[in-house]
């Protein structure tokens, strides 16, 4: 069971709870400038050995590395300080040196298979220094593979202590807070109308949605201390919904804009998902969601209800008039007719399974076609 605390205050004492003599901190870039460093360099640890050669879409050989470095310095606790990308890599390397099959694990084929690991052997702490992907709350991890995303999933690669620091938003690049936050409010949205939500799952999902409505601006515009707190617990709550429920169409549709216009996750999956919704509204004969197109109708009416909108037609053009406020743009094509053919055949089946409409490649081919200018 997870352990979320709030306040970097509390790391010292899981540190000691866990019996920490010797610690593996994988750690990016803002890790020199965040306001929690000094925190992290007075632990009274014996050893600490730092990993950070790894990119913002972590690659299997970089994971490698960290693979080797966390063998090779007989560690005993893992501290994983960044965004996703740092918690992703944090969880890789743990899965990797526990699994019978090392860093064979983590590549097709056996990436999707239930590989058994005793995770208690490796105690993980995860502090989060972005209000996004909620990956410190998931046991999900990513990293790409001979140029394709995979997705690792392992129940033991659940970081067991996850602690909430918000003023390390504080100092962010205002776009970096802007796409992060846009991530937790997509997989807020995704993980209730996904086929696999729970009455658990949507309990998360509202409050992800909620505390991200009534803060976004003041954290956006205003900087705010407490609203940065609030979509901080946001990110976490959207991590924790898309535990349970995964992710839907939206995300799948954006992996392959990222890497081809270079926009963060977040952006992409935003500019995907008011779309999507808007096809789905109006294709409800479509409906896959065993529980039947009147549910899958009402969960609609929820998310809009729990975005402050009177109907569902209004939410989606809250979130359109968002991503205005904020100047996050459509991706622009220069061959546009080519790359729709690219991005239609980038998407993965198999995710678009958790979606409760069904869309078939022409379907996709129009929405990216609408989604791309």
């Amino acid at each position: 069971m997870q352990k979320i605390l709030n306040g970097i205050n509390n790391l010292s004492i899981i540190v000691r709870e866990c019996g920490c003599k010797s610690l593996f901190l994988v750690i990016d870039s803002s890790y020199p400038y965040l306001c929690i460093k000094e925190e992290v360099e007075s632990l009274q640890i014996m050893k600490k050995v730092y990993f950070s050669d790894f990119t913002s879409n972590p690659l299997y050989e970089q994971v490698c590395k960290g693979i080797d470095l966390f063998r090779s310095s007989d560690c005993d606790t893992i501290l994983a300080i960044g965004g996703g990308s740092a918690i992703d890599v944090a969880k890789c390397i743990k899965l990797a040196v526990l699994a019978h099959n090392g860093r064979d694990s983590l590549i097709p084929p056996m990436v999707t298979q239930a590989i058994p690991i005793d995770g208690t052997r490796i105690p993980f702490i995860a502090i989060p220094t972005t209000a996004g992907t909620g990956s410190e709350s998931t046991h999900n991890a990513v990293m790409y593979y001979e140029g394709s995303k995979q997705t690792i999933t392992n129940d033991e690669i659940l970081p067991d202590f996850a602690i909430l620091e918000p003023k390390v938003l504080k100092s962010l690049p205002l776009y970096q807070k802007k796409c992060t936050m846009m991530d937790a409010l997509c997989q807020g949205i995704e993980s209730w109308w996904s086929v696999n939500s729970t009455k658990e799952s949507v309990i998360y999902s509202q409050r992800a949605i909620a505390l991200v409505m009534d803060n976004w601006e003041k954290y956006i515009f205003e900087n705010d201390s407490y609203a940065a707190s609030q979509i901080m617990l946001a990110a976490n709550f959207s991590g924790r919904a898309i535990n349970i429920a995964q992710t839907t169409a939206a995300h799948a549709m954006s992996y392959k804009i990222t890497s081809m216009y270079e926009l963060p996750h977040g952006h992409a999956v935003a500019v995907c998902l008011p779309e999507i919704w808007d096809y789905m509204e109006h294709h409800m004969d479509q409906v896959v969601d065993t529980r039947g197109a009147a549910f899958i109708k009402t969960v609609f009416n929820d998310i809009a209800t729990a975005m402050g909108r009177k109907s569902v037609l209004s939410a989606i053009n809250c979130l359109q008039n968002m991503m205005k406020d904020m100047e996050l743009e459509k991706p622009i094509s220069q061959n546009k007719n080519i790359d729709l053919g690219v991005l239609v055949n980038s998407v993965n089946p198999i995710r678009l399974r958790n979606n409760p409409v069904v869309l078939d490649k022409d379907t996709i081919h129009a929405l990216y076609d609408s989604i791309i200018s």
